[in-house]
């Protein structure tokens, strides 16, 4: 796959987060307990993602799982609190504005997370340019949710 493949993938990706997000949120909702919904999601999530690694070439990976650091592993504790969050948040202040500031928290982390190369980033530097690209998206970010 080509570079600018990758990039309109990861666009597309982030539109179904969005969607994803929200459909959660909605689960909450409905079911009047954000906590239950987000364990709901979960489960389910759990199932289809034992099902897709089954379905692969490489079903040994597992026993790569040593080389692992076990800190690495709290990402699944991160994202059931996260999406549990982003549940509760999104029926408070809208799905836009929600995203518009998940996006911004995002960009933020990202650049930072590539400056340094942490967990497998290839490294890119923080430049004015982009120093001045992320003013601009925070500002966007800003005149989205509170204008």
């Amino acid at each position: 796959m080509t570079r600018i493949l990758y990039y309109i993938f990861a666009f597309g990706v982030g539109l179904i987060l969005a969607v994803h997000l929200a459909m959660n949120a909605d689960v909450g909702q409905k079911l009047g307990n954000a906590r239950a919904g987000n364990a709901i999601f979960w489960v389910v999530g759990a199932i289809v993602a034992v099902i897709i690694w089954l379905a692969g070439p490489d079903r040994s990976a597992v026993l790569e799982l040593t080389k692992v650091n076990p800190l690495l592993l709290l990402a699944g504790a991160l994202g059931a609190s996260l999406v549990l969050a982003i549940a509760v948040i999104i029926p408070r202040i809208g799905a836009g504005a929600a995203n518009v500031m998940l996006l911004a928290g995002q960009v933020i982390a990202g650049v930072l997370i590539s400056h340094f190369a942490l967990w497998s980033s290839p490294e890119t530097s923080i430049t004015p340019v982009k120093i001045v690209g992320i003013a601009v998206m925070i500002g966007g970010a800003y005149m989205a949710v509170m204008l």
